[in-house]
């Protein structure tokens, strides 16, 4: 039985980064919260549909609004997300959860489309690629083909009243492919759009942008007729670019950014994508910069350092590491107690 979800303990002032706003940049940010789904999705061992109920709890009571939960995919593509309608119909029910929360799932096809609606679902996602090669390896068809099977699910969740968002990976950077064109980028992003997505997620599925190639890109794509109000980022922390990448999206116009609690995730169909942003370290950037989340950043790090003991290994978020054992004087100075004989 897992304990009860407590708020976390509060982060001390003196411990939080001194808040200096910095002109240009939106007032608010929504996180898009992907760990239960992007996050989990990765992981060797089978996480039970309990644990990930408490997980998105706890999540929820730190203050993010937007949680992605699963996705509706064969349990053969990916095994650890085999409990998706075991977790969802858990969720519908769940006191614990206000029902402002905002659940997306993610649906490959008109039957993930099926299953999410026969369980009152009100946010679906789809998922393309701007390359070939991991449009076949995802999907198991090109880019043309998946558009067009995408096509019907988008149109049928609209007519149902479902938001719709729209992720496209590999936006920066293809492992097998390299360097991925801006204009290939622009030409898929615009198909979606045009399908009616009301949200489209700017994936850096392998984690090799760099803040010029952000900025070109969402350059592209608002002469392209894509505002940067329709657009979010996902960002992967492979180089160490994560929060620098997402300054600069922050910088040209956009204020929805995904990130996954404790830098869980990866991507099982391009071995080379390492974890996401960590949403704990995204938080404590915004928060410097006087950009308002929501977020309760002591209740989310005791919600990934819980996670983290769950999966047996500590958490990736150098702010969670730096927070959860931290013990320091109003000077910041440290005052944990030293081995005998350290100075």
């Amino acid at each position: 039985m897992t304990p009860p979800i407590t708020s976390g303990r509060a982060v001390a002032e003196h411990l939080l980064p001194s808040v200096t706003p910095h002109p240009g940049l939106p007032a608010a940010v929504r996180i898009h919260e992907v760990g239960p789904r992007d996050g989990l999705q990765n992981e060797s061992a089978i996480v039970p549909v309990e644990v990930k109920a408490e997980f998105i709890r706890r999540l929820a009571t730190a203050g993010l609004t937007t949680i992605e939960v699963t996705s509706f995919v064969p349990p053969s593509w990916v095994p650890q997300l085999a409990d998706a309608a075991d977790l969802v119909a858990a969720l519908a029910v769940d006191p614990a959860l206000p029902t402002s929360l905002d659940l997306p799932v993610l649906v490959p096809n008109d039957r993930g489309l099926d299953r999410a609606l026969d369980l009152g679902v009100r946010h679906v996602a789809v998922f393309a690629s701007a390359t070939e090669t991991f449009a076949r390896r995802n999907l198991n068809r090109t880019v043309a083909e998946s558009l067009e099977m995408f096509t019907s699910v988008v149109r049928r969740a609209t007519e149902h009243g479902l938001r719709v968002r729209g992720y496209l990976s590999m936006c920066y950077g293809d492992p097998w492919e390299g360097r991925v064109p801006v204009g290939q980028v622009v030409e898929v992003t615009r198909r979606l759009a045009e399908l009616g997505c009301d949200e489209l997620s700017l994936g850096d599925t392998i984690g090799v942008a760099t803040p010029g190639h952000v900025h070109e890109l969402i350059a592209a794509l608002d002469t392209a007729g894509i505002g940067p109000d329709r657009l979010a980022v996902h960002f992967h922390d492979t180089y160490g670019q994560a929060l620098s990448n997402t300054l600069a999206a922050l910088q040209a116009g956009i204020s929805v950014v995904d990130a996954s609690a404790g830098g869980l995730g990866g991507c099982p169909y391009a071995k080379s994508a390492t974890g996401n942003l960590a949403t704990e370290d995204l938080v404590w950037m915004l928060n410097g910069l006087g950009i308002h989340t929501g977020v309760d950043l002591g209740a989310l790090v005791g919600t990934s350092t819980w996670m983290a003991a769950q999966l047996g290994r500590p958490s990736a978020s150098r702010t969670v590491r730096a927070l959860a054992e931290q013990r320091a004087s109003r000077h910041g100075l440290d005052v944990r107690p030293q081995p005998d004989g350290d100075n």
